[in-house]
Order: C-alpha cells, then sequence, then structure tokens
C-alpha cells in the first residue's frame, strides 16, 4: 500500500472537540452532561445578518468571488478595526480566510520554511503547536504559569527573541486563560519587540470585542506603530457575533504578507461563498447591540465562575478579564482520590475524566493548552446551566481525599 506524506504524522486531532465529541456521546446515551469544553459563543448574530444571507441567495451570481476579499467585505472589515485604533490600513493590507486557523495556517506555510522557529507563550491555543509542528517548524515554548497570571514578560520575551525566531505569535485575549494584556504591558513588550527587527509579529486578537472591567484592548502597533511593518493583526467573525460555523477570518498587516496570504488562498479555497460575504458585511456594519449585550453577560459569568472558585482551598485562579474562558490551577487535587467513585486523580486529564464520570462536567485538561496543571472552562453554556455545572465542581472538590 502508498505510504502518508510524514506531515499527517504530525497532524493531530483536535484535542477539544475531542473531549465535546465524547460530552456529547454521554449526553446521547442519557446522562445529564453539562459541557464546559468548546469554546463557542452560544449566541446567534441579529436578524439583519440573515436577512443579508437572504437576500445574497435571492441575488447569487453563481461566480467565482475575489481570493483576497470581495471589497465591500474589506471596506466592513476596515472599518471594523478603525474602532479599536487600527486605522491607516487599505484593502492591499488585507485577506479573508475560512476562519481565523485557516488564516494563521497560511501565515505559517507563508512565513515559515521547515526547521524556522516560531515562538509562543504557554499555555497557548492548541492549534498553534498542531500547525507549526504540521509545516515542520521548531517551537520555542514560553511558560507563563499562574503565578505571573498566566502572561509573558518583558524578560522572558526579550530572550526568546535574541535567538531569532522567524515568528512571534501572541494571543491577546488569551484562549485558554481569558487573560487580558493592559495598555502599559502591551507597550513593554512592544519595546523589547523593537529592539529585534527579524522576526514576524502574528497578533492572534480574535477577542478583541470582549474585554470587561474597562481595560480596554492594546495592539504593540498602538504602543510602538514602527511595528507596523511587521505585525499582522488576527480577526474573525466567529466569537464576537456568535457565528463559528460561518468560518470567516481577516487578517490585516504588510501588503507583502497580505498578498503571500491572498496567494495561498487562490491554491486553496478560491474565494469565500457570497452568502457567507454578505452575511459578514452585515454582521461588521450593522447593529452592535448582540455583541455589546453578550460582552456584559460573558463578564457577569466570568464573576460568577471566579466566586465559585475563590470557595475552594488551594485552587489558583488568576482573575480573566476578556474572552469567555477561566483557566484555574488545580493541582491542589493531583494524588488524591475521588471518594465515591474511587477514582484517583494523578494529573489534568484524570480530573477531568473523573469529573466527568462521576459529576457529568466535560472541562479540557490543560495540558491540551501545554499546562498540565489547570483545566480550561468556557462559561458559554446556556445560563441556566452555569450554577449547576459549578456547584458539581465544588461538591466533586470537596469528595476529594
Amino acid at each position: 500500500m502508498p505510504q502518508f506524506a510524514s506531515r499527517i504524522g504530525r497532524a493531530k486531532p483536535s484535542a477539544i472537540m475531542e473531549i465535546a465529541e465524547k460530552a456529547k456521546r454521554l449526553k446521547a446515551e442519557g446522562r445529564d452532561i453539562i459541557s464546559f469544553s468548546i469554546g463557542v459563543p452560544n449566541f446567534l448574530p441579529g436578524d439583519h445578518v440573515y436577512a443579508a444571507a437572504r437576500d445574497a441567495l435571492a441575488h447569487d451570481s453563481g461566480q467565482y468571488g475575489s481570493n483576497r476579499g470581495s471589497d465591500a467585505l474589506l471596506d466592513a472589515f476596515l472599518g471594523h478595526i478603525a474602532q479599536i485604533g487600527l486605522d491607516g490600513y487599505t484593502r492591499a493590507n488585507c485577506a479573508i480566510g475560512i476562519g481565523a486557523k485557516h488564516v494563521i495556517y497560511n501565515l505559517a506555510e507563508a512565513l515559515l520554511e521547515e526547521g524556522d522557529t516560531i515562538a509562543f507563550p504557554v499555555p497557548y491555543w492548541t492549534s498553534y503547536l498542531d500547525i507549526a509542528e504540521i509545516v515542520n517548524a521548531r517551537v520555542d515554548l514560553l511558560p507563563c504559569p499562574a503565578s505571573q497570571d498566566y502572561k509573558l514578560t518583558p524578560a522572558q520575551l526579550d530572550a526568546a527573541l535574541a535567538n531569532k525566531p522567524r515568528v512571534f505569535l501572541f494571543n491577546n485575549p488569551s484562549n485558554p486563560t481569558g487573560m487580558v494584556y493592559s495598555k502599559d504591558e502591551i507597550s513593554a513588550l512592544a519595546d523589547v519587540l523593537v529592539k529585534h527587527p527579524d522576526t514576524w509579529i502574528i497578533t492572534d486578537d480574535i477577542y478583541n470585542r470582549m474585554v470587561f472591567d474597562g481595560v480596554g484592548y492594546h495592539n504593540f502597533v498602538h504602543a510602538r506603530p514602527e511595528l507596523r511593518d511587521r505585525v499582522v493583526f488576527i480577526d474573525s467573525l466567529s466569537k464576537t457575533y456568535g457565528m463559528p460555523g460561518w468560518r470567516v477570518g481577516f487578517m490585516a498587516g504588510p501588503e507583502s504578507v497580505a498578498r503571500a496570504v491572498v496567494t495561498m488562498n487562490s491554491n486553496h479555497i478560491t474565494n469565500l461563498p457570497e452568502v457567507t460575504t454578505a452575511a459578514a458585511i452585515a454582521a461588521l456594519s450593522g447593529p452592535q447591540d448582540i455583541p455589546q449585550a453578550k460582552c456584559a453577560e460573558f463578564q457577569a459569568k466570568r464573576d460568577q465562575v471566579m466566586a465559585m472558585f475563590a470557595t475552594i482551598p488551594g485552587v489558583v485562579c488568576p482573575r480573566p478579564q476578556g474572552a469567555f474562558y477561566v483557566f484555574p490551577d488545580i493541582s491542589v487535587a493531583f494524588g488524591k482520590t475521588h471518594q465515591p467513585s474511587g477514582l484517583a486523580i494523578g494529573n489534568d486529564v484524570d480530573f477531568c475524566a473523573a469529573l466527568l464520570q462521576a459529576k457529568g462536567v466535560a472541562c479540557v485538561p490543560g495540558s491540551a493548552f501545554g499546562e498540565p496543571r489547570a483545566l480550561r472552562i468556557s462559561y458559554t453554556c446556556p445560563t441556566p446551566q452555569l450554577a449547576p455545572g459549578l456547584e458539581r465542581i465544588r461538591e466533586f472538590f470537596a469528595e476529594l481525599a
């Protein structure tokens, strides 16, 4: 039998989706399952988005579209990012993809030769490591434990960039931690980045509209405009607008990088469908009341989750200020046994398996994100499920000995 290419051996299925699928199977078997596993916003966009999609279907041309994205969509995206202070870009600085993950994959193909180094903080979104391994890049992981609020320090960044990685990948607000870098923290990191001109900078900031407590969203180009020639900003419809299944991602950056992504699109996807394009334009340009209301709702849910963890001795949980995740360090449970079930807790995977088995609560082990002392809770479940799910977690901890 002919052999597979070596890169398929480096590709791994999503650990997050595996947990979500297991929770789904248990639910189908009749188990009472509350899932805190998958990072979907669990709301739908406004009626104007569906109206735009229906109108596009009624007037569908059936023709190919632009590899870069339609002019109207790019203009809507440019207007959207101008609202967060990322102005001065043109259509030539932009490109689309089938979701932000596709854009990041295209960037990896465009910017990284085999054997080049990509550096990023830990914890990281699972696909960062997976994509790097598929393109056969070396990875420099920069550990940022709970003791430093899961945030990268300027000294860590300076040391990493001294090795001249081809790409530095940064995520703010963070998935899986929900942490948000302040204006001063971004400024301090930007000062370091300026000193190392040989590294591309990708800012995967798809949660930039989900920021709490008035801290605001800040980007390296805000702090040091001279970085604009090396910074590639990533955005998406998925989280802000409740549209993960529509698969629309964007980048804004140097013209040469955008042109490379357009070339990749011409070989991968050709274009976004007209109906998806129309819905995306409506989401970006239309009323923003639903995203704003959901941001306030997620902040309230964050407070509810944090209040529960504050009652559990030994759990360390830095306070997130964005996205919709909490990432507690639950290593206090390691070496213990869940008494009613007899299940031993040796690590984060054991913890999540036992929690699902004993209490019907699905969470993702922190090791999926490079931090095996933690777990990720996505608190986007229907509001009536949140309090019961949190109470089950509290009970589970209380039953450990």
